[in-house]
């Protein structure tokens, strides 16, 4: 029976925060104070107005004119408090002199209205002529509410591979955006990013489990999650879009956005079998000035043009020689996907149990197929006779061409004698793949920390 690692999703506790920000205009190149709040399932934005906290307010009759009908007149009347609405009262705190706490604005927070009085102070006696008149304050209210289910972050300059300086930005399913949202430190700005991506991926994951609940058991949906993907232009410039990905029974799906319904998993841009694809990390981002490039050769090499700056790079290689370049915003999320991957395509090997591709070789049409159980077998595609059989562990080394050709060299078990077998396929990547994905799967049943051993991301991400 195939033994893996259980893998399970670590249970996300759901963060709440508060905290002051700026909003950034890339058009004005203006910033301004917000105020944040994050809760499970929203991030709020809220800005500073002017309230009426006690006494008459005459904007308390705004109702009349909604009923007063087609016409009204309205008489315009001067309210000596007016000049006071746009300033605090002399000498108190600004509001945001407090840039790092997640406490409310110190006006808030101290009770100070902008008339100078303060909520403490004893109330006016009935017969004073002040005793009725509106006292205002300012206060944070909320502007825009940006739901977190299925939300993407960007920490990128629209079109470029350019970080923002402590600065990102959260859109909506819909696409609505927060605009950009600014930090004073560093620090603040990787709390934020880490909190918010937090409650997303708790979010996606009960998504993932309300799917799961309509699928069968060998259809479960094992990861997804929004990525840049990069593209080529016709210029050569690159260009990075976002992507939804999908691990999901036995295929990798890449999604313009992500399926919200049954029906819309048959609509995805690309669909592959996880047992030909390999997923491959390109670069991690250790320091500032340092990053790591892992290649993992397999058969056919490709190298991509490195020299852009974004960190977290990871590209999963299909059939054909074809590959596409993924990025993610931290390295906790490379991790998964690399975790992802593995188990994916070690559970469709278990599923599967062999793969059956045509051949050729010297004329003559062939059958080969990679078994979990049985190794390598080639027969005759007219009489199904058996040409020759091979495990896994005989398997010695192999070489390709590039493009069709493959020699696979295989130990005798009698003669200890190496022997050269040589086929022909028409996707000689997505054998090479399918090869790799049983052996992979082969050395995992029988080695149970085999997967984490061969966790990248998981290394650098915990030893950093």
């Amino acid at each position: 029976m195939f033994i893996y690692l259980n893998f399970c999703f670590c249970a996300l506790l759901s963060q709440t925060k508060t905290g002051i920000a700026l909003l950034y205009d890339e058009v004005s190149e203006n910033a301004y104070d917000i105020r944040l709040k994050l809760t499970k399932e929203v991030l709020t934005i809220q800005k500073q107005d002017v309230v009426c906290v006690s006494g008459s307010d005459h904007s308390a009759n705004v109702h009349l004119l909604r009923n007063a009908g087609d016409e009204v007149t309205i008489t315009v009347q001067y309210l000596r408090e007016a000049p006071s609405f746009l300033k605090l009262p002399l000498g108190s705190p600004g509001p945001s002199s407090d840039h790092s706490s997640g406490a409310s604005s110190p006006l808030f927070d101290s009770g100070l209205h902008l008339n100078g009085n303060s909520i403490n102070t004893a109330p006016s006696s009935p017969s004073s002529p002040i005793a009725n008149e509106p006292k205002y304050e300012k206060r944070w209210l909320d502007t825009l509410s940006v739901p977190l289910s299925m939300a993407r972050i960007s920490r990128y300059k629209a079109g470029t591979d350019k970080l923002r300086s402590n600065a990102f930005e959260v859109l909506a399913l819909d696409g609505v955006s927060t605009g950009i949202l600014q930090f004073y430190t560093a620090q603040e700005s990787a709390d934020w990013l880490r909190a918010i991506s937090t409650n997303i991926s708790d979010l996606t994951l009960q998504n993932m489990k309300m799917a799961n609940k309509c699928c069968s058991p060998s259809d479960q949906v094992i990861h997804m999650g929004w990525v840049h993907e990069r593209l080529e232009g016709t210029d050569s410039s690159q260009l990075y879009k976002f992507k939804f990905l999908a691990l999901k029974g036995s295929s990798f799906y890449i999604f313009s956005t992500p399926p919200v319904s049954t029906l819309d998993w048959v609509r995805a841009e690309k669909i592959y079998n996880l047992c030909e694809v390999l997923f491959k990390i390109h670069k991690l981002w250790l320091a500032d000035d340092c990053w790591l490039q892992a290649n993992l050769y397999l058969g056919i090499h490709q190298d991509f043009d490195l020299e852009d700056h974004r960190p977290y790079c990871f590209s999963v290689m299909v059939g054909h020689g074809k590959s596409h370049y993924f990025n993610v915003e931290l390295c906790s999320e490379l991790a998964v996907w690399e975790k992802s991957f593995q188990r994916a395509i070690f559970l469709e090997v278990q599923r599967t149990g062999s793969k059956t591709y045509m051949c050729s070789w010297q004329g003559d049409t062939l059958c080969f197929t990679v078994d979990f159980a049985l190794g390598f077998t080639c027969f005759d595609s007219k009489t199904k006779n058996v040409l020759w059989r091979f495990k896994f562990s005989q398997l010695k080394g192999s070489s390709d061409d590039g493009k069709t050709r493959v020699k696979l060299l295989f130990q005798n078990l009698d003669t200890k004698q190496i022997e050269t077998k040589e086929l022909e396929f028409q996707d000689l990547t997505a054998v090479l793949h399918c090869i790799h994905s049983f052996i992979a799967a082969k050395v995992a049943s029988v080695d149970p920390v085999f997967i984490d051993s061969q966790s990248i991301a998981r290394k650098y991400m915990y030893s950093n």
